[in-house]
Parts: C-alpha cells; structure tokens; sequence
C-alpha cells in the first residue's frame, strides 16, 4: 500500500504527533481552569496566578499549533516528493509508449502525490480529534459520571455520521480524480498540437473535444460538496442538541449541589472537544482524497515493467533491427545500420519514421522484436526541449562536461557564432535567450553532439534550416565526430542524396533500402518529396 509506505518511510510525523500532545493536553486544561477562575471570580478569590495559569495554557496551545503547521508542511513535502521520485522513475521504466498518457502522468506526479504525500498528517490529526473526544469524555466522568453517560448516547450517531460521510464521498473522489487526469492528458496533447489546431480551423472543435469530460468533473464536486454539506448540518445539529443534554443533566447536578457554575460551562467546553471528530469534515474528505489518490499512483507503480531486454552484443556504431513491431507505427521491420554509415530515413507522414528513430535511440522498446546497438545514442529533436539555466547547461544537460567541450559541439553545430552574441554568451539564461526555431534546432544538435555518441539519431533535427547551414553542419559533424553512425530522419531530396543509404517507409513497414540514385527511379519514392 502507498500509504502505509508513505506513513513507515518518514517517521517526522511522531515529530507531530509529540508535539500536539502538549497543545492537546493545554486544550483539554483550559474548560477546567476557566471553570476554576469562574468560581474564583464569582466567589471574589480570583488572583493573578490563576489568570497566569489560563494565559500559559492558551500559549502552549498557540506555540504548539504554529509548529505542527510547519511541520506538517515539511512532512507532506517530503512524502509528495518521495512520491514524485518513485512514480517518475517507473513511467520511465515503462518506456514509450505507454497506456499513461502524458497529462495523465503529469496529474499523477503532480494533483496526486502532492495530496497521498500529506497522509501522515492527516493520519496524525484524525488521531488527535480522536485522542481529545477521548480526553474530554474523560473530563465529563471526573466532572459528574452522569454528563459523561449523557455525551456517550450521542457516540453511535456521530459514528453512524462519519463512517456515512466516508463512504458517500468514496464514489465521487475517486471519479473527481479520475476526470482531472483526463482533462489534463487532452489539455496536454491539444497544447502540444496547437499550431496544426490553429492552421486547420479547428480550434472550436478541439476545445469541445478538451471539455467533453468536464460534466463528469462538476457531477462528481457537486457530488463530494453534497456530501460535505450534509455532514456539516447534520453535525451542526448533533452538537446543540448534545450540548442541550448535557446542560440539562449539568443543571440537576447545580441543584444537587454536584457542579458549580464553572463546572457548567466547562462541561459544554468538552461536549465541544468531544465532538471534535463529526467537526472534521474537510479532513475526512480529504482522506478520502488521499486515498483515492494512492489507488491512482499503485495504479502506475502495479504496472509491469517490460522484462529488460538484453540481446546480443553488436559492434561500436551498428544498429541491428529483427522483427521490431510498435503497435500503429511499425510492422516487423529488419534493418542493419553498418558502423560508421550515414542513413536516411524517408517516407510519407505517418509512415513510422519518429517510430523508427525512437526505437534505433532507445527512446522507445518494441511491443516485439530484437534491437542492438553498439555504444551510446546521441539524439536531436526537431522541436528540442532546452532544459538548463543557461545556454551552457542547456547544451550540457546531464552530464559534467566543461565549457570547452560545449564551445567545440557549438560550432559543430554552427550555433557559436549566435550564442556568442547573446548578452550573456554562455551563461544568458535560457528563459531569456531570444532564439529562432533554427538555433534551438542547431542547440539540440550540439546537445546531442557534446556526448561524442557512438550513434548519432537526428529526428528531423535539422528541418528549419536552410539547405546550405544543413550542409555545413554535416561537414561539420563528420569533422567533429568522424566515423559516427548516423541515422537521420529528413524529408529532404537532398539529404537524402548525400546519405549513403536510403531507408524508405510506407505504412509502417520497410519499403526499400538503397541508395537515393538508385530509388530515385521509382515514381513513388520520388512523391515522398513531392
């Protein structure tokens, strides 16, 4: 369980538990210390120490309430974060593709953990409610057995009303969370699609298709509010007509000459206390929300990882594909990338060339099938994400390498001379870098490039560049990486011209592999550039 795991791995939380035990013990204190200063005061006795004494009281209480709230902030931290940790590290052990999608997995890491990682603390402040009913019930039968007889006849019904509470609010929770990592994956993917969206006129259209959920999403809150609101009436009316109870029976103890005044009025201070746990409403639907959480999160982390794939080894700088099935991309496809080869990688869109270069770059694993590769994968995006902040980092991003070796892949991806001209040069962050759709291109390829990778994957890594910058910087990185394989994805005659071999798709499947002199006659190879 997720939650027990969260509760057993950071044990701050009996840092909490400790110290609301003072805050609880001043709370419980203070109806019969007010009700002392009351007898006092009424019988003309009242003197500064007690006064003292109530104003210690309500200052153990305060302090205690000011350090449980810092840490039951650092506590939920560090269990969202521990919990981010163990949910990332899996959905990257899953692969690409995946049954998550992306908005759905980001909700998870995000809504989800944030709220299965404060568990703790909600455990440890339904424990004190508990713990304090108990103490006031406790204070009820020193004060007079009979208020305390009084008090408990209303503890069934408030049982009744909690566990009623939880099991309403269940349902709606769990579908409120559900709808939200559904609404965020199509958020994300119209987000990702939304220049096509804007060129096709369908942005009316698309936004329907965004908000197709959202009826579910506002059942299911108007739902667990419902829920909410009938525990807070229903509580508010258990409590008067408790406190009306155990005021009657108080009276009788007044004219029997039981309780004083004080008494009185301390004993509707811990009918108060003892109905703190029907009081509870937010915390308990927020347990719930906790709960339903972690049932989403085992969800991910109860997924098989594929068995790790371990083929046989393959020479520095060759790719060996036999049999490689992506389910909607790619269909039995073999191909052998010699060391040291420059290939193209061409077909029409949707015929699986991302595929391809995914499943050559380990970004993905094949549903079926063998790959090998010898040495490490250099990749290049055409729409590259620059994480870092600075230019530098950017370019460096997960490894240690020094400026020298960022500078060098830089001008092998003939992007120096514009870094350089940047207000900060290598050090300008890179939220204020002013850069074109080309010098991103021409940054992701010096990321791929500073790791001297044994096999270079450029996934349309180049399309915004003009033909002769894409020409200077192959020259470049046969300079600068000589004798790297190198698999690119183009829609480029030209590229293609320059490869030494030609891989043509179609339909997710190997068309033909050969050189571009040599496709070039085949009238539908030709209408790939077209």
């Amino acid at each position: 369980m997720v939650l027990s795991t969260v509760i057993r791995r950071d044990l701050r939380w009996l840092l909490l538990a400790l110290n609301a035990l003072p805050a609880t013990a001043a709370g419980l204190l203070l109806p019969t210390a007010l009700a002392s200063a009351i007898d006092m005061a009424l019988a003309g006795r009242l003197d500064g120490g007690t006064v003292w004494w109530l104003v210690g009281l309500a200052g153990v209480e305060v302090v205690g309430d000011a350090i449980g709230v810092v840490l039951a902030a650092a506590i939920t931290a560090r269990g969202a974060a521990w919990l981010r940790h163990r949910l990332t590290g899996h959905l990257l052990a899953l692969g690409h593709p995946s049954r998550f999608e992306a908005g759905d997995a980001v909700s998870r890491l995000t809504g989800d953990s944030a709220i299965a990682g404060g568990v703790a603390v909600l455990g440890v402040n339904l424990g004190i409610s508990v713990l304090t009913a108990a103490g006031a019930i406790t204070a009820l039968a020193l004060l007079d057995w009979r208020l305390a007889a009084v008090f408990l006849l209303s503890v069934p019904l408030a049982a009744l009303l909690v566990r009623s509470h939880l099991r309403l609010t269940a349902a709606d929770v769990a579908t409120y969370q559900e709808v939200s990592g559904e609404l965020s994956a199509r958020l994300v993917d119209a987000v990702g699609g939304l220049r096509t969206i804007a060129a096709s006129g369908k942005a009316d259209q698309e936004a329907e298709r965004v908000l197709r959920p959202l009826p579910r999403l506002t059942s299911a809150g108007v739902g667990m509010w419902r829920t909410q609101a009938r525990m807070i009436w229903r509580a508010g009316l258990l409590l008067p007509a408790v406190e009306l109870a155990v005021l009657v029976a108080a009276g009788f103890g007044v004219v029997a000459g039981r309780l004083s005044v004080g008494d009185v009025l301390a004993a509707l201070g811990y009918v108060a206390l003892g109905m703190t746990v029907v009081g509870q409403t937010t915390l308990l639907t927020a347990l719930q929300r906790a709960r339903a959480s972690a049932k989403r999160i085992e969800e991910v982390l109860e997924t098989p990882v594929p068995e790790a794939h371990r083929p046989g080894p393959a020479e520095p700088g060759e790719v060996v594909l036999t049999s490689v099935t992506v389910p909607g991309a790619l269909h039995d496809v073999d191909l052998t990338v010699p060391p040291g080869a420059f290939v193209a990688v061409v077909g029409r869109s949707g015929s699986g060339k991302s595929a391809l270069a995914s499943v050559i770059g380990g970004l993905s694993r094949p549903a079926s099938g063998e790959v090998r590769r010898g040495g490490s994968v250099g990749y290049a995006f055409e729409r590259p994400a620059l994480v870092g902040a600075t230019v530098a980092d950017a370019v460096r991003y997960g490894t240690d390498l020094g400026r020298s070796d960022v500078e060098a892949a830089c001008r092998a991806a003939q992007v120096h001379d514009v870094v350089v001209r940047l207000p900060r040069g290598y050090d300008t962050p890179m939220s204020t870098a002013p850069m074109s759709g080309g010098e991103a291109q021409r940054l992701g390829l010096a990321r791929a490039f500073v790791r001297d990778p044994a096999v270079l994957v450029l996934d349309d890594a180049t399309a915004s560049l003009d033909v002769v910058t894409e020409s200077t910087v192959e020259r470049a990185v046969e300079s600068a990486l000589p004798g790297r394989t190198r698999v690119v994805v183009t829609h480029r005659a030209a590229t293609a011209r320059r490869a030494d071999v030609v891989v043509w798709l179609d339909g997710g499947r190997v068309r033909a592999v050969g050189p571009h002199s040599e496709l070039w006659d085949d009238d539908e190879y030709r209408a790939v550039f077209g």
